[in-house]
């Protein structure tokens, strides 16, 4: 028996990275997934990855932007009308900008992260809550960042976003809790996803990562699976009683 059984989930960014991860854990673990992503080709990829494994869930692709209120509503009609209902929402989408002073960031790539990693999350709230309310049960899981905790020079205006998803997670557990709905955030540290390089400022080489992997008091970088791990179980019944929690997914990283 699935950890998911039964459960329906929307997973946007889906279409690589911590949300492809996430999308093949869900579909294992017996989930039904709506993969969201704005990248069609992506998106299809996936899903039909995770329709040619033995999975005892399924998958369909849904093209969502999620800087978008229309494609929000669209998604939640879409996952009614295909598997009758939706249970846990994913707010993986997310960006970033090229590692480089804070006063050489333009206004461009400002105001894409504010609408990616905020804004983003709003409109699942607000397209989303109100048919958990009405159902007295849902879960909201984003992925966030260890750079929200403790933002690094470089990435400041992104780790600000992400300080932005950790506040919300909490005040969003504390207001929904008494609907019966649970707010959590991922903590992920740099991984291995398309935006490594723009995370390190540097090229993508064996030797950089092993040198990253020292600064790990587990010695190594995190991987997709490692958040698709933790993205099942604060989904799963078996963290029933876990909300407003932001959970470090890092390798000890933030204990340094």
């Amino acid at each position: 028996m699935g950890r998911l059984d039964g459960k329906v989930a929307l997973v946007t960014g889906a279409g690589s990275g911590f949300g492809e991860a996430i999308a093949h854990a869900y579909a294992a673990q017996g989930a039904k997934v709506l993969i969201a992503d704005i990248a069609v080709d992506n998106g299809q990829r996936v899903a039909k990855a995770v329709a040619a494994r033995s999975y005892p869930g399924e998958a369909i692709f849904v093209q969502l932007n999620v800087t978008k209120r229309s494609d929000w509503e669209q998604g939640l009609e879409l996952a009614k009308q295909k598997f009758g209902k939706l249970d846990i929402v994913v707010n993986n989408a997310g960006t970033t900008y090229k590692k480089q002073p804070s006063i050489e960031v333009s206004e461009e790539d400002f105001d894409r992260i504010v609408a990616v990693n905020i804004k983003s999350i709003y409109l699942s709230v607000s397209v989303v809550m109100p048919y958990f309310v009405g159902r007295k049960s849902g879960v909201f899981l984003s992925t966030s960042s260890i750079a929200g905790m403790r933002v690094r020079p470089g990435q400041v205006f992104y780790g600000g976003t992400k300080g932005f998803v950790n506040t919300i997670t909490q005040g969003l557990a504390a207001e929904y809790g008494p609907e019966g709905i649970r707010v959590n955030s991922i903590c992920p540290l740099r991984s291995a996803t398309g935006l490594l390089e723009l995370f390190s400022g540097v090229p993508d080489t064996p030797e950089e990562r092993q040198r990253f992997a020292q600064s790990v008091p587990l010695r190594r970088m995190s991987e997709p699976d490692d958040v698709a791990n933790a993205a099942v179980y604060l989904a799963s019944d078996e963290a029933a009683f876990v909300t407003g929690v932001n959970l470090p997914v890092d390798g000890g990283r933030l204990a340094m």
